[in-house]
């Protein structure tokens, strides 16, 4: 930054001891080294902003770059495309580009519409009740009264 050597620093130190006195100097020092620090720190900032901008700008010429080859190929690769289709219908003598000669056509693929939970079961009534399966459902009053403790019997 500035050129100073140990004598211009000695010179400057005994000037302010001269002129600022023995009992202010320290707080002076602090102060003069606190704005220094804080300047150093605004400049590198500066220096941070500058070489972002300057990332910015040489990404944003590389990504035109980029998106320019990707025009030129996806235009070649269309061009050649249309001159092979149209090689191809000559030499084939066909003018419907969706039908190849030989090709097997099937039908397109229809989904059923079935719905599996409204599949009905096979199980028997007899088995579901000896097995204890749930076959209607239960109001929570018949299942209060269900399972309510029966009374004894006295003998």
């Amino acid at each position: 930054m500035i050129d100073i050597g140990l004598s211009k620093i000695a010179l400057i130190g005994a000037v302010a001891l001269i002129v600022i006195g023995p009992e202010k100097l320290p707080r002076v020092a602090r102060m003069v080294g606190m704005m220094l620090g804080k300047a150093q720190r605004y400049v590198n900032d500066v220096k941070q902003e500058v070489n972002r901008s300057m990332e910015l700008d040489e990404l944003k010429k590389m990504k035109e770059s980029v998106e320019g080859a990707a025009r030129d190929v996806e235009n070649s690769i269309q061009t050649n495309a249309s001159d092979f289709e149209k090689s191809w219908a000559e030499t084939t003598g066909t003018t419907s580009s969706d039908e190849l000669p030989g090709m097997i056509s099937f039908p397109e693929y229809k989904h059923p519409k079935k719905n599996w939970r409204l599949k009905a079961g096979a199980t028997p009534q007899w088995y579901k009740s000896r097995a204890g399966v749930r076959t209607k459902a239960l109001s929570g009053a018949a299942r209060v009264a269900r399972f309510r403790p029966r009374p004894a019997r006295n003998a």
